[in-house]
């Protein structure tokens, strides 16, 4: 049976004496409704509703309402551990909420808290994941310094990473010519000398997306150029070879496709 509660139920009393059996009780002409306080039952004795009867004194006795016709209800005797006896006409008809209530919903608690998945930490930064296994797969602790990341490839499809650092890191160059490198990618290419630079631009070695900074720290100018392979576009006045305009003037070459690249920044 599906129990129903209601916070909004008059109390009411019987209309009728009942013997120790009976599996009607009728309560005070026109209560019948209050008593419910908006609870409904289906048809076919599925839902049950709690009242005490002769509440609170020895002779209480809690019974099951399961259907309700007016000012008369089916009962289901002896509920919640009480025992069927004889209540006379005028005592008093509750719904309350029982011990048995609270077992019910404690059990259903227990039942649902079991079945649903958990991650146990034991230790900080201690992961183990549930399975149905003896030996769970489990996770160790990780550093201050690391991050917990998702990784299919894992028991646990969980691993602990060190985040990539956004520290800019530099990459000094004090010649008249430089061809960028690999590891030059997302590094501030800083060029110093008093005469003018050449900075080429490689093919083969960045692909979409990636980008390299430079800047010109010295007196001499620097020109980005091509290997003779990689194409430059620019807004500079020579756009596939533009020049930093003056000292200390910045610029970013990024990478737009397979061996093209477009250099923005405080171009001549």
């Amino acid at each position: 049976m599906t129990r129903k509660y209601s916070t909004t139920s008059v109390a009411t009393q019987l209309a009728a004496t009942i013997s120790n059996s009976a599996t009607t009780i009728t309560v005070s002409t026109g209560t019948g409704s209050a008593l419910m306080g908006g609870v409904t039952l289906a048809a076919g004795n599925v839902d049950q509703f709690l009242v005490a009867l002769d509440v609170d004194t020895n002779n209480e006795e809690i019974v099951a309402v399961t259907g309700i016709s007016g000012d008369t209800l089916t009962v289901v005797r002896a509920r919640a551990g009480s025992s069927g006896i004889s209540h006379t006409a005028g005592a008093t008809v509750k719904h309350v909420f029982t011990g048995d209530d609270a077992t019910f919903f404690t059990a259903g608690v227990a039942t649902a808290d079991g079945a649903i998945p958990k991650s146990l930490v034991t230790t900080k930064g201690d992961i183990i994941t549930a399975t149905a296994s003896a030996t769970p797969a489990r996770l160790g602790a990780g550093t201050n310094s690391q991050v917990l990341t998702v990784d299919s490839t894992t028991a646990t499809g969980l691993k602990w990473a060190t985040p990539a650092t956004t520290d800019l890191t530099f990459n000094a160059q004090t010649g008249t010519t430089y061809s960028l490198v690999a590891s030059d990618l997302n590094k501030l290419v800083t060029l110093s000398n008093g005469s003018s630079i050449n900075l080429t631009v490689p093919n083969g070695v960045f692909t979409t997306g990636q980008q390299i900074n430079i800047q010109q720290l010295g007196l001499g100018q620097v020109t980005v150029i091509s290997d003779g392979t990689t194409v430059l576009t620019s807004t500079g006045a020579t756009p596939t070879a533009p020049k930093l305009r003056a000292q200390y003037s910045a610029a970013t070459i990024i990478c737009t496709s397979s061996n093209n690249f477009t250099v923005i920044g405080d171009l001549q």
